[in-house]
């Protein structure tokens, strides 16, 4: 790998060893995480996060919906933060790095800043973003999404998980939620660095990917009904079978992402099965579904025709489905500057980089409509996130911060 020109160098080490040790909360047998939202690990965890930024000297809040805020002062301090930063929620089964590099790759740039005596014109502000996976409460990137003013935060906090507890619980039982609003305030870029998620960047061997936007999403909530009756006395024309319904709604979602070639992306990964007994034809299902593409004129031509479509085979199999749009985020472009600063680093620091457009969603989506934003991408082994067999090499993670640390100087020390 390429060394840089510059001397102003991360300590990979440090790095490495901070990620592994945030790593330790929620760590599961097979070497994932699971460090669900706002339960007691993902506490443990913030609590562990907050103590590094104490000792690194940096300024920590916390607003109404959980978000963290590190601040470290510039030389003008009534200059707009550069922000950066990620997430530290994981899936139930997830990966040690998925979020989790952004924010310590975040804490590195400012543990390196005061190792160089470096104080930017601007000041910083490193952020942990509330419940970015969606994994608990079905809606994904709240805290950025309420910060950014793309949710009412009424709303948000009315979210209830599957044991009933609603977000504005759950904050409230691991004493996440600060004082602040849950607001945007005047800020002068946003940087995200994340692994891919996918297997492009190994594949062509590249070490960077610059983000140039993400993918339109749509994700549904949908309930099938049919009738609970003895699998072993009711005959094939009395069945009213909710499950075979849904497994044949499933297959309309795969033929209706691969009908979009290469850039398609149409998932079910949830499913609830009642009463869920091996000798009881299945009387009702929930589940969810979401479509992914870079067009959003797919995203809608979508939106209209898969409840339809939907319907139609409910209807056929005289079933009952009602099916809701839950959650929707057009195609988001990033800021050609801060994108320009992402390629210019890498040129500078002579990584192998490609520009690529996100297939999944990041806070930077939701930032992004507010503040001019850019992602960087580090590659994962094999394309694998969330997954506990999630992996990146530390110097891919060095790598990644190292390229975080120059845009970051650039943006903060441009002239005002």
């Amino acid at each position: 790998m390429a060394q840089s020109s510059t001397n102003y160098r991360i300590d990979g080490k440090r790095l490495w060893d901070t990620l592994m040790a945030m790593a330790a909360f929620g760590a599961t047998p097979k070497g994932g995480v699971n460090r669900v939202t706002l339960t007691e690990v993902d506490r443990q965890g913030r609590a562990q996060f907050s103590e590094w930024c104490a000792q690194a000297g940096l300024t920590l809040r916390r607003d109404t919906m959980g978000n963290m805020f590190a601040r470290r002062a510039g030389r003008d301090n009534t200059r707009p933060p550069v922000l950066f930063g990620s997430h530290l929620d994981s899936q139930p089964t997830g990966g040690k790095f998925d979020g989790a590099l952004g924010v310590i790759a975040g804490l590195e740039v400012m543990r390196t800043l005061d190792d160089l005596g470096i104080v930017t014109e601007a000041p910083l502000e490193l952020i942990n973003w509330t419940d970015e996976e969606g994994s608990r409460f079905g809606r994904a990137m709240m805290g950025s999404a309420v910060w950014s003013g793309v949710h009412p935060e009424a709303t948000i906090k009315s979210l209830r998980d599957a044991e009933g507890i609603s977000v504005a619980e759950a904050l409230a039982t691991i004493g996440a939620a600060g004082t602040e609003p849950a607001a945007r305030y005047p800020a002068d870029a946003y940087f995200e660095l994340h692994i891919e998620q996918g297997p492009i960047l190994e594949r062509e061997e590249k070490t960077i990917g610059i983000v140039t936007g993400a993918q339109g999403q749509i994700w549904f909530d949908a309930t099938l009904l049919g009738r609970d009756s003895h699998a072993g006395t009711t005959p094939p024309d009395a069945r009213r079978d909710a499950l075979a319904g849904a497994a044949e709604i499933i297959l309309l979602v795969e033929s209706i992402m691969r009908e979009q070639g290469e850039s398609g992306r149409g998932t079910v990964g949830r499913l609830t099965v009642h009463p869920n007994s091996p000798n009881v034809v299945p009387g009702e299902i929930r589940f969810g579904a979401e479509f992914r593409h870079p067009d959003d004129a797919v995203i809608e031509a979508i939106a209209t025709r898969f409840p339809r479509e939907a319907t139609a085979v409910a209807i056929a199999r005289g079933l009952d489905l009602a099916i809701t749009p839950v959650f929707r985020v057009a195609a988001t472009p990033f800021d050609p500057a801060c994108i320009a600063l992402v390629r210019d680093a890498c040129d500078r620091l002579g990584y192998p980089a490609r520009k690529m457009v996100s297939g999944a969603g990041h806070d930077a989506v939701h930032v992004a409509n507010v503040v001019p934003t850019a992602m960087i991408f580090t590659p994962c082994k094999d394309g694998l996130s969330h997954n506990e067999a999630e992996s990146i090499t530390d110097a891919e993670a060095e790598a990644g911060t190292q390229v975080l640390l120059d845009v970051v100087l650039a943006r903060a020390n441009r002239p005002a």
